[in-house]
């Protein structure tokens, strides 16, 4: 395993994190957990430490995960691990710290050493954490009592919340989205890297591209690596970036992310070696949507708030841009279908009303704004299908 300073926590973190989403029973966390369930957590848990994953994360949010995890953790020896939960932000920092208590409980623990608050994804979640007397001071308080060693935030909020939160100076870590298919959190990533916070990719596999279920056509570009190798290694060839999160559901889940370690080796060339695959998979998307299209698409699109029926423009034209590049229409419809349903996680709405909604002042600014609303309409023929519910907070 390699690793990388996790900014001023000064953490030796692995460059895989093993995150608790994926192996927990049930999403309700007061599910009764079964013998089955519960061995394979710990093999996930053991697996993961054997090939020198340290890290391993969870929240509150994420059903019995805490307390499967909490099975385990007094068996191991825990100066040798980096645990991290997340409880989200209250408008009681009461009810924050009643939280608190609860997934240290689950734990069975006396400290964790990262604690985040978990979806900071809008102003009014921000405001909850950042006022004076808020959330943020709350977990800071844990902190001077030693019950938790730093704390940081996760987030999947729009840009500018983002970089307010890393702006008030006093987390010391982010877990956020950045990868191959959604770059445009590369300013906070920066920024973070500005303040030597700590920098966490969250769900490099699924929000990254349902990579463990690649089209065949992502498959054939990634030649000679698995789409899911390639991703891992592109993401950390960047120093700023220090760590990705590996959803584990069965131990096995690990193997092929251990090849990109290959690539990031020291003394190895990673963007050298990336290099034929960036440029092919370059050359396909300028070949399917033009490099007019591939340059500018984004520019001038307003926020989805600022569009009729809140609209997600930009996330919806992101979607099939891979789509009609990549054939990556199952990771479009997942995506897709959660749009007006998942709440704060992934705000915004589908464009399956646009008959009735009048888009053109909203998409004045972009240079192809004749174009968004056949290709929005399109979107939504190749990828509207069953509604997706948003199970759990990550």
């Amino acid at each position: 395993m390699l690793y990388r300073r996790f900014g001023r926590t000064e953490l030796q973190m692995p460059v895989f994190s093993c995150g608790g989403m994926r192996y927990q029973q049930s999403w309700k966390s007061d599910d009764p957990i079964g013998d089955e369930s519960q061995r394979t957590v710990e093999a996930c848990i053991h697996r993961a430490l054997e090939i020198g994953i340290t890290h391993i994360e969870t929240a509150r949010g994420y059903g019995t995960s805490e307390e499967q995890l909490g099975r385990i953790l007094p068996t191991l020896p825990r100066r040798n691990l980096i645990v991290q939960t997340k409880v989200a932000p209250s408008e009681d920092p009461k009810k924050f710290l009643e939280t608190f208590e609860t997934s240290m409980k689950k734990l069975r623990l006396e400290y964790v050493d990262l604690l985040s608050l978990h979806g900071i994804n809008n102003e009014q979640l921000l405001g909850w954490s950042l006022r004076p007397g808020g959330c943020l001071d709350a977990a800071l308080k844990l902190k001077e009592q030693g019950r938790v060693r730093h704390v940081g935030f996760s987030t999947h909020a729009q840009l500018p919340v983002i970089l307010d939160a890393i702006r008030d100076g006093r987390f010391e870590y982010v877990n956020l989205h950045w990868y191959y298919v959604f770059r445009f959190n590369w300013p906070a990533v920066e920024e973070a890297t500005r303040r030597d916070m700590g920098v966490f990719i969250i769900s490099p596999n699924d929000k990254g591209g349902k990579l463990y279920q690649p089209s065949a056509k992502l498959v054939e570009l990634c030649r000679p690596y698995s789409p899911m190798v390639f991703n891992d290694a592109w993401c950390l060839a960047r120093p700023e970036v220090h760590t990705l999160s590996l959803g584990a559901a069965k131990p096995t889940d690990f193997d092929e992310h251990l090849k990109a370690l290959e690539l990031l080796k020291p003394g190895a060339d990673t963007h050298a070696l990336l290099q034929p695959v960036e440029d092919r998979l370059q050359a396909e998307l300028e070949r399917t949507l033009g490099r007019e299209w591939l340059e500018s698409w984004h520019v001038g699109l307003p926020d989805y708030r600022e569009v009729p029926g809140q609209v997600h423009v930009l996330e919806i034209l992101r979607l099939r841009n891979f789509a009609k590049a990549f054939d990556m229409i199952e990771y479009g419809k997942m995506r897709y279908n959660l749009l007006g349903s998942g709440g704060h996680w992934f705000p915004g709405a589908k464009a399956d009303k646009l008959e009735e909604l009048d888009l053109a002042p909203a998409l004045a600014k972009s240079p192809f704004k004749d174009r968004i609303p056949g290709y929005l309409r399109e979107a939504h023929e190749i990828l509207s299908g069953a509604a997706v519910k948003r199970l759990g907070s990550h």
